[in-house]
C-alpha cells in the first residue's frame, strides 16, 4: 500500500501564506505525476496543481500566480506553497500520485482561510 502523508494545513488570515508538504516513497516520486487537489464543502474535488517527473507544472486558473508546486527529491517530498490566500481557498487539500491507471491519495489536510 502506497502512503502519501500530507502536513502543513491550518488556519490563516486572508493574504497569508501556508506551505503544504506531501511525503511519498522515492519509487513513486521517480515515476508518478504528483498533484494537489482540494475539496471545499459542498463542492467537487478539483485539481489545484500538478507536476510530472520532467518538472512540467500546471495550475488551476484560480491559483495561478499565487500557488507554487515543487519537489525535493532528497527529502522525498512534494510541496505546495500557497501565498496571498483567499477565503475561497478554504478546503481539504489532498496530495495524489498518478501513473497510467494507478492513482494514490493522501488523507488530506484542512486549510482554512478566515479573519
Amino acid at each position: 500500500q502506497v502512503q502519501l502523508v500530507e502536513s502543513g494545513g491550518g488556519l490563516v488570515q486572508p493574504g497569508g501564506s501556508l506551505r503544504l508538504s506531501c511525503a511519498a516513497p522515492r519509487s513513486i516520486l521517480s515515476l508518478y505525476t504528483m498533484a494537489w487537489y482540494r475539496q471545499a464543502p459542498g463542492k467537487e474535488r478539483e485539481l489545484v496543481a500538478n507536476m510530472d517527473i520532467g518538472g512540467n507544472k500546471n495550475y488551476a486558473d484560480s491559483v495561478k500566480g499565487r500557488f507554487t508546486i515543487s519537489r525535493d527529491n532528497a527529502k522525498n517530498t512534494v510541496y505546495l506553497q500557497m501565498d496571498s490566500l483567499k477565503t475561497e481557498d478554504t478546503a481539504v487539500y489532498y496530495c495524489s500520485a498518478h501513473f497510467t491507471v494507478y492513482t494514490y491519495w493522501g488523507q488530506g489536510t484542512q486549510v482554512t482561510v478566515s479573519s
